[in-house]
């Protein structure tokens, strides 16, 4: 395909805005990751240098000297549990949005998802009261429980669009083999909507991975605290250990890369079959 003269400098352009945005979006990630290997000195005294060794022992300080073993597994369990427990009960919210027609539907569904213009922040006052109220401060009950009403808006709105993209001609052939409500929800919209599932799975993971605030504002003592929260502590631990916080750092960003690297062709054809549907 031949490419007219005056499309060339829009092309560049465009090319050019992409690379921009890439290498913003990826310089700091890069820059954290390669500090971890190089020394106080290497990083004070030029910051933008290239690591003279591939030394990992900094990595294993930070696993056996800092509890952090125990953070991972208190983020780890956090996060996995709200989000397996939102997908299920989004992706039923989804498919009654997304299949079924009754009064008051856009009126619910606009009042489920405003809470994307709510500030998050906003509303630490009430949702502290009722983590208190409940029993549930300073347990990952209380987290698991805040995190999976976060991600209801954004999972919402992807998951609606997935089972909507969805023939009804499947929904008409079970119900002609004699399907009920769940078996045609189970059996047949479900696997069909999977991009969307993983893809709001995947958001609301990181989403509950790197979430700060209320992990400090709901949580009190070591047994309980997440990542985010135990990075704040070891930039006292380490004090002008950089390196080390460096890698700390990084181990703490990279399952939410990881997870996306594995399942980005989903995320994809989620977007992709979104965007044809509308």
């Amino acid at each position: 395909m031949k490419v007219r003269v005056r499309e060339i400098p829009e092309r560049i352009f465009s090319y050019g805005v992409m690379l921009f945005t890439f290498l913003i979006s990826i310089f700091p990630l890069v820059w954290v990751v390669v500090s971890s290997f190089k020394t106080n000195k290497e990083i004070l005294s030029n910051p933008f240098s290239i690591p003279k060794t591939l030394d990992f022992q900094v990595y294993s300080d930070v696993f056996t000297q800092y509890n952090f073993l125990s953070y991972f597994k208190n983020s780890l369990i956090v996060a996995v549990t709200a989000t397996l427990i939102a997908v299920f009960i989004y992706s039923l919210a989804g498919y009654i949005f997304g299949k079924f027609d009754f009064r008051g539907k856009n009126f619910l569904f606009v009042l489920c998802t405003i809470t994307l213009l709510v500030p998050g922040y906003s509303r630490a006052q009430p949702i502290f009261a009722l983590i208190n109220k409940l029993g549930l401060y300073n347990t990952k009950t209380g987290l698991i429980l805040v995190y999976t009403s976060f991600g209801m808006a954004l999972a919402l709105f992807i998951l609606r669009l997935s089972f909507a993209s969805i023939p009804r001609d499947f929904d008409e052939a079970a119900i002609i083999d004699g399907a009920g409500f769940w078996r045609i929800f189970w059996n047949v919209n479900l696997p069909l909507a999977k991009s969307g599932m993983v893809t709001a799975g995947v958001l609301m993971f990181i989403q509950a991975w790197n979430e700060y605030f209320y992990a400090l504002v709901l949580t009190a003592d070591e047994a309980n605290r997440t990542l985010p929260v135990a990075v704040q502590f070891f930039n006292e631990a380490f004090s002008y250990n950089y390196t080390r916080l460096f890698a700390a750092l990084t181990l703490v960003i990279l399952p939410g890369i990881i997870i996306y690297l594995l399942v980005q062709e989903q995320v994809q054809n989620s977007v992709a079959s979104s965007g044809v549907k509308g």
